[in-house]
Protein backbone atom coordinates (compact mmCIF):
# COMPACT_ATOMS: atom_id res chain seq x y z
CA UNK A 1 0.00 0.00 0.00
CA UNK A 2 2.81 2.09 0.84
CA UNK A 3 4.57 1.52 -2.53
CA UNK A 4 1.28 2.96 -4.44
CA UNK A 5 1.29 5.96 -2.56
CA UNK A 6 4.70 7.07 -3.69
CA UNK A 7 4.19 6.29 -7.36
CA UNK A 8 1.40 8.39 -7.32
CA UNK A 9 3.26 11.11 -5.83
CA UNK A 10 5.79 10.62 -8.62
CA UNK A 11 3.02 11.14 -11.21
CA UNK A 12 1.95 14.26 -10.45
CA UNK A 13 3.26 17.26 -12.65
CA UNK A 14 4.12 20.04 -10.99
CA UNK A 15 2.65 22.97 -12.79
CA UNK A 16 4.30 26.36 -11.04
CA UNK A 17 7.49 26.72 -13.47
CA UNK A 18 5.42 26.85 -16.67
CA UNK A 19 2.60 29.18 -15.10
CA UNK A 20 5.72 31.31 -14.23
CA UNK A 21 7.08 30.96 -17.72
CA UNK A 22 3.36 32.16 -18.78
CA UNK A 23 3.38 35.45 -16.70
CA UNK A 24 6.58 36.56 -17.52
CA UNK A 25 5.61 36.02 -21.37
CA UNK A 26 2.51 37.78 -20.51
CA UNK A 27 4.19 40.71 -19.20
CA UNK A 28 6.55 41.40 -22.01
CA UNK A 29 4.19 41.41 -24.64
CA UNK A 30 2.33 43.98 -22.86
CA UNK A 31 5.19 45.97 -22.19
CA UNK A 32 6.71 45.60 -26.02
CA UNK A 33 3.20 46.57 -27.63
CA UNK A 34 2.75 49.49 -29.56
CA UNK A 35 -0.81 50.62 -29.24
CA UNK A 36 -2.48 52.17 -32.62
CA UNK A 37 -3.06 55.89 -32.42
CA UNK A 38 -6.09 56.66 -34.35
CA UNK A 39 -8.34 60.19 -34.61
CA UNK A 40 -11.54 58.63 -33.64
CA UNK A 41 -13.21 59.75 -37.39
CA UNK A 42 -13.34 57.89 -41.11
CA UNK A 43 -11.65 60.12 -43.71
CA UNK A 44 -11.43 59.97 -46.85
CA UNK A 45 -7.81 61.06 -47.72
CA UNK A 46 -6.66 63.00 -50.41
CA UNK A 47 -4.96 60.83 -53.59
CA UNK A 48 -0.88 62.00 -53.95
CA UNK A 49 2.35 60.39 -55.26
CA UNK A 50 4.95 61.99 -52.93
CA UNK A 51 4.18 60.39 -49.89
CA UNK A 52 6.52 60.11 -47.20
CA UNK A 53 6.28 57.38 -44.30
CA UNK A 54 6.73 59.05 -41.05
CA UNK A 55 8.16 57.42 -37.82
CA UNK A 56 7.64 59.59 -35.06
CA UNK A 57 4.28 60.43 -34.54
CA UNK A 58 3.05 61.61 -31.02
CA UNK A 59 0.12 63.24 -32.40
CA UNK A 60 -2.88 62.57 -34.79
CA UNK A 61 -5.71 65.18 -35.42
CA UNK A 62 -8.40 64.03 -37.67
CA UNK A 63 -10.69 66.92 -39.72
CA UNK A 64 -13.79 65.16 -41.11
CA UNK A 65 -15.58 65.97 -44.19
CA UNK A 66 -17.97 68.48 -41.91
CA UNK A 67 -14.92 70.26 -40.90
CA UNK A 68 -14.88 68.35 -37.26
CA UNK A 69 -11.93 68.45 -35.74
CA UNK A 70 -11.21 65.18 -33.81
CA UNK A 71 -8.60 64.05 -31.33
CA UNK A 72 -7.74 61.24 -29.43
CA UNK A 73 -11.25 59.66 -30.30
CA UNK A 74 -13.28 62.57 -29.05
CA UNK A 75 -14.69 65.98 -30.96
CA UNK A 76 -12.41 69.13 -30.16
CA UNK A 77 -14.13 72.55 -30.35
CA UNK A 78 -11.32 74.66 -32.18
CA UNK A 79 -10.70 76.90 -29.55
CA UNK A 80 -9.72 73.37 -27.50
CA UNK A 81 -6.91 72.22 -30.17
CA UNK A 82 -4.24 74.00 -28.84
CA UNK A 83 -4.52 72.89 -25.07
CA UNK A 84 -5.13 69.65 -25.96
CA UNK A 85 -2.30 69.11 -28.54
CA UNK A 86 -0.43 70.70 -26.05
CA UNK A 87 -1.41 68.43 -23.35
CA UNK A 88 -0.63 65.76 -25.93
CA UNK A 89 2.84 67.18 -27.00
CA UNK A 90 4.25 66.81 -23.69
CA UNK A 91 3.68 63.04 -23.55
CA UNK A 92 6.13 62.49 -26.35
CA UNK A 93 8.10 65.78 -27.13
CA UNK A 94 10.16 64.22 -30.12
CA UNK A 95 7.04 62.90 -31.40
CA UNK A 96 5.70 65.26 -34.68
CA UNK A 97 2.16 66.23 -35.84
CA UNK A 98 0.38 64.51 -38.65
CA UNK A 99 -3.30 66.16 -39.69
CA UNK A 100 -5.42 63.47 -40.97
CA UNK A 101 -8.06 65.70 -43.40
CA UNK A 102 -11.05 64.70 -45.14
CA UNK A 103 -10.65 66.30 -48.89
CA UNK A 104 -13.88 68.06 -48.72
CA UNK A 105 -13.14 69.55 -45.33
CA UNK A 106 -12.24 73.31 -45.26
CA UNK A 107 -8.78 74.38 -45.15
CA UNK A 108 -9.00 76.87 -42.79
CA UNK A 109 -9.60 74.09 -40.11
CA UNK A 110 -6.15 72.96 -41.22
CA UNK A 111 -4.43 75.45 -41.30
CA UNK A 112 -5.43 76.65 -37.48
CA UNK A 113 -4.05 73.18 -36.73
CA UNK A 114 -0.90 74.03 -38.42
CA UNK A 115 -1.00 77.32 -36.29
CA UNK A 116 -1.71 75.59 -32.88
CA UNK A 117 1.01 73.11 -33.49
CA UNK A 118 3.75 75.68 -34.35
CA UNK A 119 3.07 77.73 -31.75
CA UNK A 120 3.79 75.09 -29.31
CA UNK A 121 6.78 74.08 -30.50
CA UNK A 122 5.96 71.61 -33.07
CA UNK A 123 8.24 71.53 -35.88
CA UNK A 124 7.22 68.33 -37.71
CA UNK A 125 3.79 68.69 -39.13
CA UNK A 126 2.56 66.37 -41.87
CA UNK A 127 -0.66 65.74 -43.81
CA UNK A 128 -1.82 62.38 -44.50
CA UNK A 129 -2.60 61.52 -47.79
CA UNK A 130 -3.31 57.94 -49.81
CA UNK A 131 -0.20 56.65 -52.07
CA UNK A 132 -1.64 56.48 -55.67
Amino acid sequence: MRKLNAQEDEKVADLTPMLDVVFIMLIFFIVTATFIKETGVEVNRPDTKTAEAKKTVSLLVGVAADSSIWIDKKKVDIRNVRPMMERLHLENPKGGLVIIADSESKVEKVLAIMDSARSIGISQVAIASEDK
